[in-house]
C-alpha cells in the first residue's frame, strides 16, 4: 500500500521523507486540482475574484471543512497557516496589565514569541506551567494545568499536538474548565486536522487555529481559524479591506456573517489552497484514509521502540499521548542543525532534530507513503549517528 502511495505524492524519490509533519506534502490529484483553480483564477481573474461568486465558493469549503472538523461551517474562516489565526487572536484579545496567559513548557517557538509581543504591549504575563513527563494519565496532565490557574488568568493557551515533543495533550477537561471560569481557551490545532478525529463544537474551546497542509494533505497556504459565535466580535483581522465592517449585528458587507466577511476578504489574495482543501478531503476518503493513519501509527511506536533501544533513551510518553503519526525520540544531545545535515547529507534522510529543554530528539513522521524499508534505514543511520554508550 506503501509503495502505491508514494506514487501519488511529488516527493524526491533520492531522498527519503520523514518529515512530513513539517509543512506536509500534497498528493498529486490534490494539487492538480489547485493548479486548475490558479488557471481558473487566471482565465477571467474579475469574474473569479467577484465577491458575489467568491463567497459562494467559500462557502462551499467551509461546509466540507465543517463536516470534516465536527463544526459549523459559519464559525470558520480561512488563513494561510495556523499560525496566522493564532496571532489574530493573540493580537485581539483586550488583555490588560497583570493579566495571565497560562500555558505549557511544549509550545511552538513562534507562538511564544507571539505571546512574548503580546505581553509587551498589553503588560500582560505568561505563566508556562511544566507537563510532568513521561506523560502516562490524563489526571497528571489536568491537575498540572488546573494547578496553574489563578484569579488573574484570562487566557488558556495549548496546543493539541505539541511540535516539539510530538504529544497529544488530553486537552478536554481543561478546556472545560477554563470555559466555567470565563477564561478565553485558545488552542494551537496545527497538527491535528487529518491526524486525530475533531470534534470542535463538542470540545468548545473558543478558539481553534488548525493547518490543512499538514495531514489533511491540502497546498501549502490552506488552514482555517474557528471561533465560537459568541467570541467572534473580539477579532480583528490584520487586514482591513474591503470586507470589514465595525456593526457585529448586521450581515456583512458580501453578504456573510461579519466575521466572515472581514477575514476572507481583505484586499486581492489568491484564494486557490483553501479551495482546493474540498478536493484534499475526498482525496483521503477515497483512499481509505483511516486504515491509513493506523498502519503509520504502528510503524511510527515500533520505530520509536526500536531506537530507544539503540540509544537507551525511554519514551516521553505512552502511546495514547503521542501525534498518531509523530514520535518525538529522544537521542544523546547533539547540535540539531549538523546532526540534521549529516542525515540528510549522508544518509539521504530528511527529518528534524530539535532541542528542547535541554535534550535532544529526532522526531519522525511516518505519512502514508512511508514504508518499512525507510525505517529501517533511520534506525541504521541514528545507530551509526549514535553508537551505543
Amino acid at each position: 500500500m506503501a509503495d502505491y502511495l508514494k506514487t501519488l505524492f511529488r516527493l524526491n524519490p533520492d531522498v527519503t521523507f520523514l518529515n512530513h509533519g513539517s509543512y506536509g506534502a500534497c498528493p498529486r490529484p490534490v494539487f492538480q486540482t489547485y493548479q486548475e483553480w490558479h488557471a481558473r483564477l487566471e482565465h477571467q481573474p474579475v469574474a473569479f475574484l467577484d465577491p458575489r461568486h467568491l463567497a459562494l465558493r467559500f462557502a462551499e469549503v467551509r461546509a466540507a471543512l465543517g463536516a470534516e472538523l465536527g463544526a459549523d461551517a459559519d464559525d470558520l474562516v480561512p488563513m494561510v497557516n495556523s499560525t496566522a489565526g493564532l496571532n489574530v487572536v493573540a493580537r485581539s484579545l483586550p488583555l490588560e496589565p497583570g493579566d495571565e496567559i497560562l500555558t505549557t513548557d511544549h509550545e511552538y517557538a513562534a507562538l511564544e514569541k507571539t505571546w512574548g509581543f503580546v505581553t509587551g504591549r498589553t503588560g500582560a504575563i505568561v505563566r508556562r506551567v511544566t507537563v510532568p513527563l513521561p506523560l502516562t494519565s490524563e489526571a497528571d496532565f489536568t491537575e498540572a494545568l488546573l494547578a496553574g490557574f489563578t484569579d488573574r488568568t484570562k487566557v488558556l493557551f495549548l496546543s493539541h499536538i505539541t511540535s516539539p515533543t510530538a504529544l497529544r495533550f488530553p486537552i478536554e477537561r481543561v478546556v472545560t474548565h477554563a470555559r466555567a471560569r470565563g477564561v478565553w481557551s485558545v488552542i494551537d490545532g496545527a497538527h491535528a486536522p487529518g491526524q486525530v478525529p475533531l470534534k470542535l463544537n463538542a470540545l468548545g474551546a473558543d478558539f481553534y487555529a488548525g493547518n490543512c497542509h499538514k495531514w489533511l494533505m491540502a497546498p501549502k497556504g490552506s488552514a482555517f481559524l474557528h471561533a465560537r459565535p459568541d467570541v467572534q466580535h473580539l477579532l480583528t483581522p490584520a487586514i482591513i479591506s474591503h470586507g470589514w465592517t465595525a456593526d457585529n449585528a448586521a450581515p456583512g458587507p458580501f453578504g456573510g456573517t461579519p466575521f466572515q466577511d472581514r477575514f476572507q476578504f481583505q484586499a486581492t489574495r489568491d484564494p486557490a489552497a483553501f479551495l482546493t482543501v474540498p478536493a484534499a478531503i475526498a482525496f483521503r476518503r477515497q483512499q481509505g484514509w483511516d486504515k491509513v493513519v493506523s498502519r503509520c501509527q504502528a510503524l511510527a511506536q515500533e520505530t520509536a521502540g526500536r531506537v530507544a533501544a539503540l540509544t537507551k533513551r525511554p519514551a516521553i510518553a505512552t502511546t495514547a499521548f503521542c501525534a498518531p503519526q509523530m514520535v518525538a525520540m529522544p537521542v544523546p544531545d547533539c547540535a540539531p542543525l549538523p546532526t540534521h545535515d549529516r542525515l540528510l547529507a549522508e544518509f539521504g534522510i530528511e527529518i528534524p532534530v530539535i532541542r528542547w529543554q535541554g535534550r535532544s530528539f529526532i522526531r519522525v513522521s511516518v505519512q502514508g507513503y512511508n514504508t518499512e524499508a525507510e525505517m529501517d534505514h533511520l534506525c541504521h543511520a541514528i545507530g551509526s549517528l549514535f553508537p551505543r554508550d
